[in-house]
């Protein structure tokens, strides 16, 4: 990154931040504090006309949202200027249609969702409520009672047949909920006791919907069945109006928003720079190989007056960052991405996470089959994934752990868990993570690449702190703690005489020696971050845990499918199982090899708090 000053005359500020949008490359930092230099006032009609322009564009996003508009880049000329008062009235109307038009929708599917709780009350007594089935002299109370109500049935038929002298009819259904429908038809004379005798048992009738209060069930209800069979057709009708008004605005907000964000974008920018009373200036942060190009252009399109200048390199504290890594490596930015970016200057720990995360997910799930399958759906998110879009560099992702894990599972010999090894007469070539002696192998051997990668993060953090302005103490306690962890190794390799005896007392005494070093240098929290390290080193125990326990399932899964009855039904549960394997294969592997990379790894040397590079530029819509 280059900082650098752009100066010229008061008139061209306009016209330079006009170039400077076009090329889309600076980077504008605050404004410059200089003698004689005041940060450039917005006049109050420029105030002004950002609020109308923010108001705007408010309103055309809810119209663009509400219609269900696809993004879109403009393309055709734009007025000049453009007509920000017939736009700002056109993108209020569009919006208050929208809103009216999302409304509309709201009340109908809300009515559809009340009425359709009396649809098996409908279905269950429509042949009651036909015309002429039901006297106008009878009154009908609806009930709906719960599974723990059910038994008032019978007590209340009995109340009311001593009440009413059997003159009253009692029907009940059940409905596909567990709930029981109940139907109380009684003399229109007799209603009082009637809901004297509904209260005393616990049970309240069902009120009507809006709409429906005065009529009776008679009434009420077939209404209601008739209202829910039209209710599709006009939710229809809806929809219908929608595309139209969708496809009406779709030739009018595109250029709208873009032209209307520009216009923000320029005002904000005229508070990131600075002017006198016939200069202005205004700094940022450029890539290097696009400062020579900003230079050409602004002198080409403003004038021979306007001078770019390239500051000398000082602290370059709120300097942008752009992650830029070589095209194998780069999807993996989207896994460093999810963290606050590195600072300025600070190591890209993007190529070792693209190394060291599919090995990971590889031994982890480590298995042909899984891995094909993998491997087949990363190929269909990658045809379907827009390029540069966080899909894209999910599907990547996913084909180079399918890759891994397929070498894995040829290394282990799995293939659906054992299914290869009877279909196919797979064995492993390395490990057998199905034998007891193999998993403390396995076990041995995640540990080690633990110790590596723990240890490639203390040198990385020598690196970074060197870089740094008065971390050379820090550089040399990483360091040290990197030399007394080989030291351990060493130490515990030579007592079990898996390295020359002869080595464990130097490796003692180095220990020794570079302890109270350690200390000095770090502090007396050394010790506790130097235990923690080796924590942390163990801690990758959970390779061989996880792919262990991903090998028995499917091995478990294999034998109890082999233990049916049926082909077709043991056929069909491995099935279910492996794919409830395979899910937990992409879920548990992905979880915990970020967390290795982001605690175990990045806590040696990643140094959080970048400012995102985001150049001045147009805006769209994609």
């Amino acid at each position: 990154m280059r900082r650098v000053r752009v100066m010229g005359p008061r008139r061209d500020l306009e016209p330079t931040l006009r170039v400077l949008q076009d090329l889309g490359s600076m980077h504008l930092a605050s404004p410059p504090r200089l003698p004689a230099l005041n940060p450039a006032p917005t006049t109050r009609r420029e105030q002004r006309l950002l609020r109308q322009l923010r108001t705007l564009v408010a309103d055309g996003e809810t119209a663009r949202t509400l219609l269900a508009l696809p993004p879109a880049t403009p393309g055709g000329p734009i007025p000049t200027p453009p007509p920000w008062a017939a736009w700002a009235r056109t993108a209020r109307r569009l919006r208050r249609q929208a809103e009216q038009l999302r409304e509309r929708r709201q009340r109908l599917e809300e009515e559809q969702a009340l009425l359709a709780k009396y649809r098996e009350m409908l279905d269950a007594f429509a042949g009651l409520f036909e015309a002429g089935h039901l006297p106008g002299s009878v009154r009908a109370y609806h009930v709906i009672l719960r599974p723990g109500q059910a038994a008032v049935v019978e007590p209340l038929r009995q109340a009311l047949a001593e009440a009413l002298d059997s003159a009253f009819e009692l029907r009940t259904r059940t409905l596909s909920a567990g709930d029981t429908a109940l139907l109380l038809l009684v003399p229109l004379s007799r209603t009082a006791r009637v809901e004297h005798l509904l209260t005393e048992s616990g049970v309240q009738e069902v009120p009507l919907p809006a709409g429906y209060e005065r009529a009776t069930a008679a009434e009420a209800l077939p209404r209601m069945r008739a209202r829910l069979q039209a209710l599709p057709a006009l939710v229809d009708t809806l929809e219908s109006e929608r595309k139209a008004q969708a496809g009406a605005a779709g030739g009018l907000l595109p250029p709208i928003l873009t032209t209307s964000q520009d216009a923000i974008s320029r005002l904000e920018a005229v508070g990131l720079s600075a002017s006198t009373r016939t200069a202005f200036v205004v700094e940022g942060w450029v890539p290097a190989p696009d400062l020579a190009p900003l230079t050409e252009n602004l002198r080409r399109r403003i004038g021979p007056e306007i001078s770019v200048e390239e500051l000398p390199p000082g602290p370059d504290v709120d300097a942008p960052v752009i992650l830029q890594n070589p095209r194998l490596f780069r999807p993996f930015q989207l896994l460093v991405e999810m963290l606050p970016l590195p600072t300025y200057g600070s190591i890209d720990p993007t190529p070792f996470v693209a190394v060291f995360f599919p090995v990971f997910f590889g031994l982890m799930l480590g298995d042909i089959g899984y891995g094909v399958v993998l491997l087949g759906l990363g190929a269909f998110l990658a045809r379907r994934a827009r390029p540069g879009t966080p899909l894209k560099s999910v599907a990547q992702i996913a084909l180079v752990c399918a890759g891994f894990t397929i070498i894995f599972g040829v290394l282990f010999g799995e293939m659906f868990g054992d299914l290869g090894r009877h279909l196919f007469g797979l064995h492993p070539l390395v490990l057998d993570r199905e034998e007891p002696k193999d998993i403390v192998s396995f076990l041995i051997l995640c540990v080690g690449i633990g110790g590596v990668h723990v240890l490639l993060g203390l040198v990385l953090g020598v690196f970074n702190a060197l870089h740094g302005r008065g971390h050379r103490r820090q550089a040399l306690g990483r360091g040290l703690s990197a030399v007394m962890i080989l030291l351990v190794v060493v130490a515990l390799l030579a007592a079990v005489h898996r390295l020359p005896a002869q080595l464990l007392t130097p490796a003692v005494v180095a220990l020794l020696v570079a302890f109270p070093v350690l200390i000095i240098a770090e502090g007396i929290v050394a010790p506790v971050e130097l235990l923690a390290t080796m924590g942390n080193i163990l801690s990758y125990a959970r390779i061989m845990a996880l792919g262990t326990a991903s090998v028995m399932l499917a091995v478990i899964a294999n034998r109890i499918a082999g233990a049916m009855g049926s082909v077709v039904v043991g056929a069909i549960f491995a099935l279910l199982f492996h794919l409830v394997n395979f899910a937990l294969g992409l879920f548990s592997p992905t979880v915990h090899a970020l967390r290795l990379h982001y605690v175990e790894f990045f806590g040696r040397f990643y140094s959080p708090g970048g400012v995102r590079y985001r150049p001045f530029t147009h805006w769209r819509t994609h």
